[in-house]
């Protein structure tokens, strides 16, 4: 016996690739909805071997549905999420509408499975930042060993962040600088982002940060401890798909960074490849459709106590949203609906 799942914005970049990482991970799928808005009514997704068109999330029946996957943004979300609640149906949200609601569990499986108990409150789940999720894999685990005082994360994020708008604007502002008759001037992004990268993603704060760099800290806060200190710059780059971060950690005690290397190569969701030689790291054209995050470059930071430098990149599609979507899916029903 499986489960009854919806997918609500099945025709979105992480809507898709929910329902491919649930077919490739045999989630116990019994029944499959898949919803998007009224524009994309009848569009046709994939789902393993099987096509399905959608239906209308506006019209949509949610009573007697186990769990609902949402990738419509945090508008649709304040609307849909609470009736899909009320009937019973468990979301798990990828928008970031309640990821800092304390009511409401904001979950990395590997991080912090144990929060998944406190699902019952709203009876939702959030899905944490896609440059969240990646770090946090990678702090836990060194976290656990030797207590983590301070973060300073520079990220290197990919347009596919910004939805199909952002892919879009990348590939033909590329074709057209070689086509001066073509002129794309920027619209998704602030400034041209064809062989340029931007330090500014969402909206800018009172503080002069950007509510991206917020993010990082307030999640990384929730999911693994509030006593971490962060401090962040997160930066647009012309590269399709895959999240990469240059993180510096300062520990309580010493940690080694070979020590530190054994414990992220046993880590779960962690792949190292730390070679020091040309080409011994991960770059993000390698990572795309991949479940790992990835490790290079760990190395001490001699410039303070306890410090380790590493690089950090993941797939922001899978990782960073759909996968984890699915994860969490998964150890719902593995330590609360146990029906598959």
């Amino acid at each position: 016996m499986g489960y009854k799942v919806v997918i609500a914005g099945a025709t979105g970049n992480v809507g898709r690739e929910m329902l491919n990482i649930l077919a490739e991970r045999q989630f116990p799928v019994d029944e499959l909805a898949v919803l998007a808005s009224r524009r994309s009514l009848g569009t046709e997704v994939s789902f393993g071997d099987r096509t399905l068109k959608t239906q209308d999330i506006e019209q949509f029946d949610w009573t007697g549905w186990d769990m609902a996957l949402f990738a419509i943004g945090s508008e649709a979300t304040k609307i849909h999420a609470p009736k899909a609640a009320r009937a019973g149906c468990v979301v798990i949200d990828n928008s970031s509408l309640y990821r800092y609601d304390p009511e409401v569990p904001l979950i990395v499986p590997e991080v912090n499975p144990q929060a998944v108990h406190g699902y019952a409150k709203k009876n939702i789940i959030a899905n944490p930042n896609c440059s969240t999720a990646q770090m946090v894999v990678a702090l836990k685990p060194l976290h656990d060993r030797s207590a983590i005082k301070r973060v300073v994360v520079s990220t290197y994020q990919s347009v596919s962040g910004a939805g199909k708008e952002g892919i879009d604007e990348l590939w033909d502002q590329t074709k057209s600088i070689y086509n001066p008759t073509d002129d794309k001037p920027a619209r998704k992004f602030t400034k041209q982002i064809a062989f340029n990268v931007i330090p500014h993603i969402d909206v800018f704060m009172e503080d002069g940060s950007t509510k991206e760099e917020w993010k990082m800290v307030a999640e990384t806060k929730k999911i693994v401890d509030p006593s971490i200190k962060v401090t962040a710059t997160c930066v647009r780059v012309p590269v399709f798909v895959g999240h990469s971060e240059a993180i510096n950690i300062e520990f309580e005690e010493f940690l080694d960074e070979d020590e530190a290397r054994d414990i992220l190569r046993e880590a779960p969701g962690v792949m190292v490849i730390d070679k020091r030689e040309d080409g011994g790291y991960v770059t993000p054209i390698e990572c795309v459709g991949d479940f790992a995050t990835f490790i290079s470059r760990i190395r001490q930071d001699s410039t303070i106590d306890n410090g380790l430098n590493l690089w950090c990149v993941s797939d922001n599609l899978r990782k960073g949203a759909a996968l984890n979507a699915v994860q969490i899916a998964e150890l719902l029903g593995r330590e609360v609906l146990k029906k598959g």
